[in-house]
C-alpha cells in the first residue's frame, strides 16, 4: 500500500507541475520524472534524441536534464526567431563545467560570453585572421599540400591499394591549419603530430559539453563527476592541449620574424604583434589565450565534411560522375599536374556537392549552445531569462516541410535554389547565424573546395573488394563523423 501512496504522490507531482507549465506557457515537454527529469529518454546521438522528441513533441522543445532547463530549437522559423529577431537577447554562451576548463573560461572566441570583450576579439579576428584577404594569402598553403596530398595517393594508385581517405583528409586540413596558424608542418615538430592532435580531439569528444556538475549542481554532480574519473581526464586533455599549444607560442617568442621561415608571418606572429602594440590602458587586453584553441576546432569541422562528402559521392554514382564531368570538362588537362584555387570559380556543380553535404551532414549537428539574457518568446511560447538553447542544425536540415526527399543526397535540389550556408538561410545553419556565426566559414569553404577538387580530378574511387556497401553509420557528440573510417581505392584518371 505504501509503495502504491509513494507512486500515486508522485503521478500527482508531475501532474501539477504540467498544469502550473500550461500556466505559464512555456513549450511543451516529454514527461519528467522526479530528479532526473528527461535524462532517461536520451539514448544514443544526441542530435537524433532531440530530432526524434521533437517530431512527437514539437519544434520548441523543453527538457529538463537533472536541474537543467534545456530548450531545443529543430525548425527554420523558430531558429530565426532566435538567431535574428532574439539575437541580442540569445548570444550569450551558458558557463559549463568543461567551457570553463578547456575554452579557458570563455577566453576562447567560441564559448566567450556575450560583452564588450567578446566584441573586440570579434573585431581583432576577422580583421586580422578571417577577412577574405587574409584567407587568400594563405592560398599557396592550401595548394602545397594538396599537392602534396595527390603525390602520396598517386602512389597508393600505382600500387593499387585502398587508402584510409578519413585520416588523409585529417592530415591534409591539420597540415593547411597548422602552417597557417603556426607556421609549422606536422613533421617539422617534435611536439605537434598528427596521431596525437586526432587522439586530442577524440578525449575532447568524449568529455562532450555538459557534465554531472552541470545538471547536478552542488555536491552531487561533483561526487559523480570525480567518480567516475571525469575531472581526472578534463584536467589531462586540458593540461596537453595547453602544453602544446605553450611549445609552439614558445618557439615564436625565440624566433624572431626575420629569422623565421617561408611561412610566416602566421596567425600568431599577427597576434603576438597585435598583443605588443595594444594600448596598456585598454579596457580589453588580448592574450595568447583568447585565440590558443582556434587550431582544434578547425581541423575537425573541415576535415569531417570532406569525408562525408567523398562518402556520398561513391554511395551515389550518378552524382559523382556529374560533378567529375564538369570538373575535367572545365579544367581540362593541367599541364603542370597541379590544381590552383581560381579553378573553383569555374565549378558551379562542386559548390552545390558541398551544399548538399553541408545540409545532409553539418559537422556540428548541434550549434554552440546559448544562453537567453532576458524572458523572450520563441513561437509564442515563454523562454526564461538563464535558459539553455540548443539549435538542432541537423534536424533543421532534413525538415520536410522545406526540403523534397530530405534524406536523399542530392546537390540538383540547390540549382536555381537562393538558399545557402552562410547564416542568411535558416533553412540549413552548418555554421550559425546572427552574433555567433563562425567567424572561419571563409577559410573553411576554401579548405574544402581545394581538397575536394584535387580528389576528384586526379582519381576515380572505388570500395575496397571486401566492402560490399558504403558504411553511413554516425559516431560523435559534439562534431559527427563517420563512425567506420572511409577506405577507398584510388585509380589514377588520366
Amino acid at each position: 500500500m505504501s509503495i502504491l501512496l509513494y507512486f500515486i504522490a508522485i503521478l500527482s507531482l508531475i501532474f501539477m507541475k504540467k498544469i502550473k507549465d500550461s500556466k505559464r506557457n512555456l513549450p511543451p515537454s516529454p514527461l519528467k520524472l522526479p530528479i532526473i527529469g528527461n535524462l532517461y529518454q536520451l539514448r544514443g546521438l544526441f542530435h537524433r534524441c532531440l530530432h526524434d522528441l521533437s517530431k512527437k513533441h514539437g519544434p520548441v522543445l523543453l527538457l529538463r536534464l537533472g536541474f537543467l532547463d534545456m530548450v531545443v530549437i529543430s525548425s527554420s522559423e523558430a531558429a530565426e526567431e532566435v538567431l535574428k529577431v532574439h539575437d541580442l537577447e540569445c548570444c550569450t554562451r551558458p558557463k559549463t563545467n568543461v567551457g570553463s576548463k578547456l575554452w579557458r573560461n570563455g577566453k576562447d572566441i567560441g564559448f566567450a560570453p556575450y560583452g564588450e570583450s567578446l566584441r573586440e576579439l570579434r573585431k581583432l579576428s576577422v580583421l586580422n585572421f578571417f577577412s577574405t584577404k587574409k584567407v587568400r594569402s594563405y592560398r599557396y598553403i592550401r595548394e602545397e599540400e594538396n599537392d602534396l596530398m595527390v603525390k602520396k595517393l598517386k602512389e597508393s594508385a600505382l600500387k593499387k591499394s585502398s587508402v584510409d581517405l578519413s585520416n588523409t583528409l585529417f592530415c591534409l586540413v591539420g597540415s593547411i591549419i597548422l602552417r597557417s596558424a603556426f607556421g609549422q608542418r606536422f613533421d617539422a615538430s617534435n611536439y605537434v603530430d598528427a596521431e596525437k592532435i586526432r587522439d586530442l580531439m577524440v578525449e575532447v569528444q568524449k568529455l562532450g559539453s555538459l557534465s554531472n556538475s552541470d545538471l547536478f549542481p552542488g555536491g552531487l554532480g561533483w561526487c559523480v563527476d570525480f567518480v567516475s574519473r571525469r575531472n581526472k581526464k578534463l584536467d589531462k586533455v586540458f593540461i596537453e592541449v595547453d602544453t602544446m599549444l605553450n611549445h609552439i607560442v614558445d618557439d615564436h617568442l625565440k624566433n624572431p620574424i626575420e629569422e623565421t621561415t617561408h611561412d610566416r608571418p602566421d596567425i600568431i606572429d599577427s597576434l603576438l604583434d597585435l598583443i605588443h602594440k595594444q594600448e596598456q590602458d585598454a579596457s580589453f587586453k588580448l592574450t595568447i589565450d583568447h585565440l590558443k584553441d582556434i587550431y582544434l576546432a578547425g581541423v575537425d569541422t573541415s576535415s569531417i565534411t570532406m569525408i562525408w562528402a567523398m562518402a556520398e559521392l561513391v554511395k551515389n554514382p550518378r552524382v559523382m560522375k556529374k560533378v567529375q564531368d564538369e570538373i575535367r570538362t572545365c579544367i581540362g588537362i593541367k599541364q603542370n599536374e597541379r590544381i590552383e584555387e581560381e579553378d573553383i570559380e569555374k565549378l558551379q556543380y562542386l559548390k552545390l556537392v558541398i551544399k548538399e553535404t553541408l545540409r545532409l551532414h553539418p559537422a556540428a549537428p548541434l550549434l554552440l549552445p546559448r544562453e537567453t539574457m532576458a524572458d523572450i518568446k520563441i513561437q509564442g511560447y515563454n523562454i526564461p531569462q538563464k535558459t539553455f538553447l540548443l539549435v538542432n542544425a541537423w534536424s533543421i536540415g532534413r525538415d520536410p516541410k522545406h526540403w523534397k526527399n530530405p534524406e536523399e543526397f542530392n546537390p540538383d535540389r540547390f540549382i536555381d535554389c537562393p538558399i545557402d550556408y552562410k547564416g542568411n538561410s535558416f533553412e540549413m545553419l552548418p555554421f550559425g547565424s546572427g552574433r555567433r556565426i563562425c567567424p572561419g566559414i571563409a577559410f573553411a569553404i576554401a579548405t574544402v573546395e581545394l581538397g575536394l577538387l584535387n580528389l576528384l580530378y586526379f582519381f576515380d574511387w572505388r570500395l575496397p573488394e571486401e566492402d560490399k556497401d558504403m558504411d553511413m553509420e554516425e559516431a560523435g557528440d559534439v562534431t559527427i563523423i563517420k563512425k567506420v573510417p572511409l577506405k577507398l581505392v584510388p585509380i589514377l584518371h588520366h
